[in-house]
């Protein structure tokens, strides 16, 4: 019996001591070996706060700061940190309902965790800041306010260049494989996009000691930890502002694109696109409502015409079919043609604007009076060549030539997002037509038309090439970056001259001559700037749209193509007014206006009149300008609303009596908007 409970005495023993072992062995674990709870409880001590780096200042080629930073202020959210908190106040300050409050703590947490700071409410309006700051006690550990920089464009101009920033979400950290943190702003368009590594600097962290109640009290190891945010590197441009804003003044109220381009360098003067907006719309706390209610404009204000609008260029490719008939040898510049008013060559007539004798008598009357038949009847020699043995191989030679000269390939602007435009390959008609097609298949290439597409920045290069008599560089916003490294000198790919295929100069003289005539007298003379040079081109593209799931022929486009001065080009510009018709009435006034404005720095007195009377003139479809009506109706209808939700949350500590019943007049309010507007509700 005795020898029993010795044994057990012995067993009670071994456990009591395997146990004190393995507490022992977990506390020196816990306090020696690991740093978990170190990690914990300097989380608890210490406040991390990230410094946020100004962004890189965008400037134009006269050294105006065109997009730079200012302060805004970032409500922070720690959620482990809520309790205790006057929820009714801080809806009350923010104009939110209690839903809501709920609903950004939860998204809060599901995005960022329930220990790491979030925002809250970015871009603090004036009136929400200053009650934040004087309440701010009531609301903390769990608010706190952090201040950030924020883009400012003065000019109120270049949105869809300049572009804009906006917060990583989920999806930019998972591409990016984590660089960005949740709270980071990038670039998301525009040259904000594109030069994104350049202009977004460095951020920094400071490091702060707090108190058993969790306030600040003073600075981590004297700032040991902590690192400097850097700026970014600015920009700058060949952009000039100043004919930045009289090109989207030109635009207000139509739908089309202006891209103006120095010949001798490539870079692009202005870049316009209508409709366009302000972007300080996409910077403050009304940001997300300013882009849904954008996103939803049938007219696409988001939409960069200039480089993604893809257009039959019409008339205006008339002068490269002329280039390439002198370098194949298929014509003299002295060749003509007898036009009687249409081109009856192929089984379809094509109709030219002028019957008149003689006015495609030779290359320059051709040109100037732009007659469909003589350009529609050169492609047609091109494309048969006998030279080339098949009607295949003389497409490919004429598509080949097109490619050189910059359309239906991607340019390389400094933009993302760039369209290609559209030059079908022998693949294209061969699927379509079963392998049986001719010259007269697609004569319709030979003035602008047909399958042919075309982005107003392509056509604006083409003109670089005319004026240059054969090369052009690259288009380009970025002339040179400030203190740039290595890995920034990629600026040298826009300083390479590129050659097109070889064509002679004279040829390229008869057409700039050609040119000219178009505007001192053919189908531009009202384009005319007197004591300039100006060579340019005009062109009227048919347009056809899907109308209510039928196809229609639409309004056609205005195209204008010129440079000046012809002798020595220093500006070439296209422009497209969507819808607008005759290029000579539309498109070419609004490229005279550009030109003259930005060789002689300034524009007469008496012009400024005709400014007024583009700008004034507005010119977009019915069924748009329905649907953008609508749309507005709707945006005011929802402003009103917004307006009676924070009326209802200003009175929610009034009492409720007889005599005042603010919250059922507003419940009434609403079901009456309700009922009128239920269709455009969101």
């Amino acid at each position: 019996m005795r020898e029993i409970n010795q044994s057990r005495q012995n067993v009670i023993r071994i456990v009591i001591g395997l146990a004190f072992s393995i507490l022992i062995i977990r506390l020196f674990f816990l306090q020696i070996a690991s740093s978990q709870y170190d990690v914990l409880a300097l989380d608890n001590a210490v406040s991390k706060k990230v410094v946020f780096a100004d962004r890189g200042i965008i400037f134009d080629r006269n050294g105006k700061s065109i997009l730079e930073n200012t302060l805004t202020y970032d409500l922070m959210v720690s959620p482990n940190q809520l309790s205790g908190l006057d929820t009714a106040s801080i809806c009350k300050i923010l104009q939110i309902e209690k839903e809501e409050f709920h609903k950004r703590v939860i998204g809060c947490i599901i995005k960022n965790g329930r220990y790491r700071p979030s925002v809250f409410e970015g871009a603090l309006s004036d009136e929400i800041f200053v009650q934040l700051q004087e309440n701010m006690y009531r609301f903390e550990p769990g608010f706190f306010i952090q201040e950030r920089p924020v883009r400012s464009y003065p000019y109120k101009v270049a949105a869809h260049l300049l572009g804009y920033v906006g917060e990583v979400d989920s999806t930019i950290l998972k591409r990016t494989n984590y660089f960005y943190q949740i709270g980071d702003y990038m670039g998301l368009s525009g040259l904000e996009r594109f030069y994104e590594s350049t202009l977004m600097g460095k951020r920094g962290v400071r490091y702060q000691i707090k108190d058993n109640k969790n306030r600040i009290v003073g600075s981590y190891e004297n700032g040991k930890f902590d690192s400097v945010a850097i700026a970014g590197k600015n920009l700058r441009t060949s952009l000039d502002i100043d004919l930045q804003m009289l090109a989207e003044r030109l635009l207000k109220n139509k739908l089309g694109a202006i891209v103006a381009i120095e010949p001798k360098t490539g870079g692009i003067l202005a870049m316009a696109s209508g409709p366009t907006y302000d972007p300080n719309l996409l910077t403050g706390n009304l940001r997300k409502l300013n882009f849904s209610w954008m996103l939803r404009d049938t007219a696409r204000p988001l939409f960069n015409r200039a480089i993604k609008g893809q257009y039959p260029p019409g008339s205006t490719i008339k002068p490269l079919g002329a280039l390439i008939a002198l370098d194949e040898g298929i014509i003299t510049p002295n060749f003509g043609l007898n036009c009687s008013g249409a081109y009856y060559g192929c089984k379809r007539a094509i109709a030219c604007e002028h019957k008149n004798p003689g006015h495609a008598s030779n290359l320059r009357m051709a040109l100037a009076n732009s007659c469909n038949s003589y350009f529609s009847h050169i492609y047609r020699l091109a494309v048969d060549n006998p030279k080339e043995q098949t009607t295949v191989n003389g497409y490919l030679r004429w598509k080949k030539y097109m490619n050189s000269f910059g359309l239906g390939v991607d340019l390389g602007v400094d933009l993302p997002s760039e369209d290609n435009g559209l030059i079908p390959d022998t693949s294209f008609y061969n699927k379509l037509y079963r392998n049986h097609w001719s010259s007269c298949t697609n004569v319709f290439l030979g003035i602008g038309q047909g399958e042919m597409q075309a982005t107003p920045l392509q056509m604006a290069n083409v003109m670089c090439i005319v004026a240059n008599k054969g090369y052009y560089y690259t288009p380009h916003f970025v002339s040179s970056i400030d203190n740039a490294t290595e890995d920034e000198k990629s600026l040298d790919q826009y300083k390479i001259r590129h050659e097109v295929t070889k064509i002679p100069d004279t040829a390229y003289n008869v057409v700039q001559l050609g040119m000219q005539d178009v505007v001192d007298r053919g189908t531009a003379y009202a384009a005319r700037i007197e004591g300039i040079a100006l060579a340019g081109k005009t062109g009227t593209a048919e347009n056809y749209g899907i109308i209510y799931g039928k196809r229609e022929k639409l309004a056609n486009h205005s195209w204008f193509v010129c440079f000046a001065p012809r002798e020595n080009p220093k500006i070439a510009i296209a422009v497209v007014v969507e819808n607008a018709g005759f290029g000579s009435t539309w498109a070419g006034p609004i490229a005279s206006l550009l030109v003259q404005k930005y060789l002689n720095d300034t524009l007469p007195s008496a012009k400024w009149s005709e400014v007024e009377r583009i700008e004034q003139k507005e010119i977009i479809l019915p069924i748009v300008k329905a649907k953008r009506k609508k749309l507005d109706s709707l945006r005011q209808l929802n402003i009103q609303k917004q307006k009676l939700i924070n009326q209802s949350i200003s009175l929610i500590d009034i009492p409720r009596k007889k005599e005042n019943r603010p919250q059922l007049i507003f419940l009434t309010h609403c079901v009456a908007i309700k009922t009128e507007h239920e269709e455009q509700f969101i």
